[in-house]
């Protein structure tokens, strides 16, 4: 490789990684979307304001954040990394094996949503490094590099692309122990004289309220309260209560008997999960590969197991 060429592969890798740092304002950050260390990233950036003569970030032992002169050369690279990014998928479209990393956002416990059929995808698609982030909080997938994320809920950023994978539907249930002991409610109102399992949004510390019909409750007589989908299952299944619970996690669960629909038809929430990535004339090949991948597939993996619940925002 010659020397202009050298010169040329250093201030791209210099300019990505200011960036990334610019848009995550985290050096940890920049370095995961970019796949090198930390300290790779500070050196570029610090490569590259000695070039050019001037401080591009504010830096403490806490914090990171952009200079006057940093945000002004943020504001005219960006678009034109993009359009490199674009080049790159486009000049790539053509090959006969999508390849490189794919960094996917998922629930906590997605691990349920892309088990059944992850395998497979691994092995049609060996030179696909595929990362897995497990998180409840709402991603940039933008800012923070992700390629594709799977989400319930408004998709209410423009710069992404959505498709729906499948659409869902929210259930009471219990065990047939507790409505044995109990007996099970015949009305929405009756539900207020029943122990019942609640869920509290990890990331607000609201309750999630029972959108029935005729009524929202948004206060029962609470057995247990609880921040994760699968403690609150088991507790249902133990007998502790009554649970309002999306109706992919329980399925496999009444169809064996471990649990049973209270008052089928009364819960009106209805949801859908979609897939998103970042909009482009020009999808790489390894996000257009796992995305048709997904559609194809996500009936049979959701209805063979429990899939994933995204807390709303």
């Amino acid at each position: 490789m010659t020397d202009r060429k050298l010169i040329i592969m250093d201030s791209f890798t210099a300019l990505a990684s200011f960036v990334r740092t610019a848009e995550t304002l985290s050096f940890t950050q920049a370095a995961r979307v970019l796949g090198i260390s930390a300290s790779a990233v500070g050196k570029n950036v610090a490569r590259l304001e000695q070039k050019l003569g001037v401080r591009l970030f504010n830096r403490s032992t806490r914090s990171v954040s952009l200079t006057a002169e940093g945000a002004t050369l943020l504001a005219r690279c960006r678009p034109a990394l993009e359009q490199l990014r674009e080049a790159e998928a486009e000049l790539t479209s053509a090959t006969d094996t999508p390849s490189g990393r794919l960094r996917i956002s998922l629930p906590v416990i997605g691990y349920h949503l892309l088990m059944p059929f992850l395998p497979a995808f691994a092995a049609r698609y060996p030179e696909i490094d595929i990362e897995l982030d497990f998180s409840d909080r709402l991603v940039n997938l933008v800012d923070e590099g992700f390629d594709v994320a799977i989400r319930s809920g408004e998709m209410a950023d423009s710069r992404l692309t959505a498709t729906t994978l499948g659409h869902f539907r929210f259930v009471l249930c219990a065990s047939p122990v507790y409505l044995a002991e109990h007996g099970a409610p015949q009305t929405p109102d009756a539900l207020k004289k029943h122990r019942c399992i609640l869920f509290r949004f990890p990331s607000t510390g609201l309750i999630q309220p029972w959108e029935l019909t005729g009524l929202t409750m948004t206060g029962a007589p609470s057995a247990l309260t609880v921040n994760n989908i699968e403690a609150m299952i088991r507790a249902a299944v133990a007998g502790m209560g009554i649970c309002y619970v999306p109706d992919f996690i329980v399925n496999s669960l009444l169809t064996r008997g471990e649990l049973q629909e209270v008052m089928p038809g009364c819960c009106e929430r209805r949801g859908a999960f979609s897939a998103l990535w970042q909009t482009s004339r020009y999808l790489s090949p390894r996000i257009r590969c796992f995305v048709d991948f997904l559609k194809a597939h996500w009936d049979t993996g959701a209805r063979r197991s429990p899939s994933a619940f995204h807390s709303r925002r």
